[in-house]
């Protein structure tokens, strides 16, 4: 009932999709909560508010973040499978929980830094791509990553080790499942919600990218900052299959080639603001990006990297297999196809 009133109040907010896409018309788009920062606010919504132009096409966007629509983020590939919007951003991390394949290419120990991401990325796209299509009638325009996801904790900390019995912020089973491994309670967490959490108590630490959870004041509520990378945090955008099949075949190509174009600059746009973020949250120069805060930087030592590092061959990836296999037979060999030469699984 509260996935059908959120979608009726959406169709309220955005009207429904036109039939056709004549000369100046307009397609409506779910993007990224303002709450995420500055992608959002210098790269997506930029983009979509000046479409036509960065398209080539006399096409418009009807552009909201999906935290002014009552949508949650784990609804987005639904309601573009609905028609309820053209083109979605997708939070891979939480469209995942309808379908886990999409969470492969992100599992806790895959993706230790931005080359190793890309690497990664470009072995899956296809794959990925081919899933969202078959199961949501969905034309995969690309992904970029939000950066390391790294740990932000309100009680002292001097390693992982010290997350043991404490309430951890997750956003994806994954993760939920190695924190687990380390003795603590994931606890599934709104991104939008977190910093009230940390506040409260509700959460002890949790766990997002660095410049994201500056934006989001989350240094106002905590104290310790770990700059280990779990994940990556791939996000991007999709199309649904009807309304690109609308487009000819030129004007698909166009649509594609500014998706590519702002794809390639938000993953360098990415890592800018990731590194920028890492020397701001501990009061480090240069700072030009988000907030200067003067949290304590946890070390990082060999032995938490090296954790991470093998969850992906003892933790991630077989609790993985485990789930997609119920529900998309025979995910775990084309896995293994995929990237078992990256990580050695076979």
């Amino acid at each position: 009932m509260k996935r059908l009133t959120s979608a009726v109040v959406t169709l309220g907010l955005i009207g429904i999709a036109s039939l056709s896409f004549a000369a100046g018309s307009s397609l409506n788009v779910l993007g990224q909560p303002l709450a995420t920062g500055l992608i959002q606010k210098n790269k997506e919504q930029p983009f979509f508010e000046n479409f036509a132009k960065n398209t080539g096409l006399d096409i418009d966007a009807n552009y909201k973040p999906i935290d002014v629509t009552g949508l949650q983020s784990e609804e987005t590939l639904r309601v573009l499978k609905n028609g309820l919007f053209d083109i979605v951003s997708i939070r891979t991390a939480q469209a995942a929980r309808d379908e886990v394949f999409l969470l492969g290419q992100d599992l806790v120990g895959l993706n230790p830094d931005y080359k190793t991401a890309r690497k990664v990325y470009d072995a899956y796209k296809p794959a990925f791509a081919a899933r969202i299509k078959e199961k949501f009638d969905a034309q995969l325009l690309g992904l970029w990553p939000f950066g390391p996801q790294v740990l932000f904790c309100k009680p002292e900390i001097s390693g992982l080790a010290d997350i043991k019995g404490k309430k951890v912020r997750v956003y994806d089973q994954s993760l939920a499942q190695f924190i687990e491994s380390l003795g603590a309670t994931p606890v599934p967490i709104g991104f939008s919600e977190v910093q009230q959490a940390l506040a409260r108590g509700v959460a002890d630490c949790a766990i997002t990218g660095a410049s994201s959870a500056n934006s989001a004041g989350w240094p106002e509520v905590t104290e310790y900052f770990m700059p280990i990378g779990f994940q990556v945090g791939f996000n991007g955008y999709a199309m649904n299959m009807k309304s690109w099949n609308k487009l000819s075949a030129d004007q698909q190509a166009k649509m594609q080639a500014a998706f590519d174009a702002l794809v390639e600059d938000i993953w360098v746009y990415s890592e800018e603001i990731f590194q920028d973020a890492l020397r701001c949250n501990v009061g480090k120069e240069p700072c030009t990006t988000v907030t200067k805060y003067n949290m304590k930087e946890v070390p990082v030592s060999e032995d938490d990297l090296k954790r991470v590092a093998e969850a992906v061959k003892t933790i991630s990836f077989p609790a993985w297999s485990e789930t997609c296999e119920k529900s998309y037979p025979g995910c775990t060999d084309k896995w293994k196809e995929i990237l078992g030469p990256m990580t050695g699984i076979k």
